[in-house]
């Protein structure tokens, strides 16, 4: 598959590039999943490891900012993965193109069907696309436009998690806050539209025990640069300082 050939070398020579969507005019979110699973394979026959999803737009808020109106996901490999030691983490933006920040949280999973820890999480996204216009093709193509996914302290799980809210500081600046309820009602919503979304999909390897899940954005995403240092806040969990390099 010609895109497969070409999001492979995209990912090893980062660069912008027109969107596949206007490349490949018939382009659907399927035939994305499928170029994805081939950049996946290459990525396994690399040694890259795969540790878990991620899901994206799952807040509606940005759905018609993004032209994106449902859900995706993407594989979080070792090589993405950053645990924050004492709630603090340098990152590098290596590779990432037109890299934006997100709070979020995420979920390890005891079981395919339990979940064993909750944690504040940020995912750095980015876009091969100029100016981060896409389809929703586009994004299923690029898994799901993953970047990293740095995870902080882990804490037992809450019930109900549609009311915590996120801020977000650029040093001591707020930049962006929002609320859980924003992913398709609250995080735990958007672990369950995951396991259906994996079920309508014959080729998706459902969940494992031991991965871990980042439910998507509860602000907006905003861009960042090296040298940058953002902090954030979520309800009910220590903060993160993450610094960019």
């Amino acid at each position: 598959m010609d895109l497969a050939r070409e999001l492979v070398d995209l990912h090893e020579t980062p660069r912008e590039v027109p969107p596949f969507s206007q490349r490949y005019p018939r382009l659907t979110a399927d035939d994305g999943y499928a170029a994805a699973r081939l950049l996946h394979e290459h990525r396994l026959a690399q040694g890259w490891k795969p540790v878990g999803r991620k899901i994206g737009f799952t807040n509606r808020t940005l759905w018609d900012r993004y032209g994106v109106h449902e859900p995706i996901w993407g594989w979080v490999y070792d090589r993405t993965l950053i645990h924050a030691r004492d709630n603090q983490a340098t990152v590098s933006l290596a590779g990432l193109v037109q890299p934006r920040i997100e709070p979020e949280i995420a979920f390890k999973l005891k079981q395919p069907d339990s979940i064993e820890w909750m944690a504040h999480s940020v995912e750095i996204v980015q876009c091969h696309h100029p100016q981060w216009k896409v389809t929703i093709a586009d994004c299923t193509a690029d898994n799901g436009l993953h970047g990293r996914l740095i995870v902080g302290a882990p804490i037992p799980l809450r019930g109900n998690l549609a009311d915590v809210e996120a801020r977000l500081f650029k040093g001591e600046r707020l930049v962006d806050k929002g609320v859980g309820a924003n992913v398709l009602g609250g995080p735990l919503l958007s672990l369950a539209h995951l396991v259906e979304l994996l079920k309508k999909q014959p080729d998706a390897p459902p969940l494992r025990a031991g991965e871990i899940i980042t439910t998507g954005v509860l602000t907006d995403a905003h861009p960042v640069a090296a040298g940058e240092t953002w902090r954030t806040e979520v309800t009910g969990f220590d903060g993160m300082t993450l610094t960019f390099a």
